[in-house]
């Protein structure tokens, strides 16, 4: 399977879903736009498209974000949705998606950075991709915006903080607002990032500091996430 990866930041890097798919033998392809590289000309080449995070949002302006097109982004999304490919997008990804299958990002009701449960809702425990996950997923989250909801759009996780950590958005098409990628790696250039912003959020009750965030062990959220991924690419290789 041909992965295609659009990375915004460095330090929004894909940690797990690269070591998903190291450990499947699939091959990777890049889009680092944070690096000026372009994205891809044509989608005949991807199988699964992963879209990640970063601080902008779907309505960041080139004039507020040289390397960042929004439009050019979604329109890249919208063509792998229509063409039967396999979408995945992470925070910011999954607001991209939202907004590319016509539905505006929102404000989430709290800002949410650390390590915290999310719950599945009756859609998510009949979802065939999410049986191994059980009721209840302790997931990573670094974020305060969430995505928006298309008509057929399904609500798969909820958080205390956010009503909308899982999106389906069609049987091969995810938004993910929370962070299954999360690997020590994955955080320690996410603290860095937000160095001087963490000590002025110790007040929201969502929000963890450094020590804490170093603490968590990843590893059986990751678990969780290669199985979601295996499920969609069985789906993807049998319509």
């Amino acid at each position: 399977m041909k992965v295609h990866f659009i990375v915004h930041e460095a330090f929004e890097a894909p940690g797990a879903y690269e070591t998903w798919v190291r450990e499947r033998g699939h091959q990777a392809t890049y889009s680092r736009v944070h690096a000026h590289e372009p994205l891809p000309g044509s989608i005949a080449d991807i199988d699964l498209l992963v879209v990640m995070g970063g601080p902008q949002s779907p309505s960041t302006t080139r004039e507020e974000c040289p390397h960042f097109d929004a439009a050019a982004e979604q329109a890249l999304i919208a063509a792998c949705a229509a063409a039967g490919k396999a979408v995945v997008g992470v925070c910011l990804g999954a607001q991209l998606i939202g907004a590319a299958l016509g539905a505006r990002h929102a404000h989430s009701p709290e800002k949410e950075i650390g390590k915290f449960p999310i719950v599945l809702t009756a859609d998510g425990k009949a979802n065939d991709k999410f049986k191994h996950v059980g009721d209840v997923l302790e997931s990573g989250h670094w974020h305060s915006d969430m995505p928006g909801l298309t008509d057929s759009a399904k609500v798969i996780a909820y958080s205390q903080g956010c009503p909308r950590q899982i999106i389906e958005y069609g049987n091969l098409v995810y938004g993910f607002q929370c962070h299954m990628e999360f690997t020590p790696e994955v955080v320690e250039l996410l603290i860095a990032a937000a160095e001087t912003e963490l000590p002025t959020l110790a007040s929201h009750r969502f929000v963890q500091q450094p020590a804490t965030l170093r603490a968590h062990d990843w590893q059986a959220m990751n678990g969780k996430l290669f199985g979601f991924l295996d499920r969609l690419m069985q789906d993807y290789a049998s319509p």
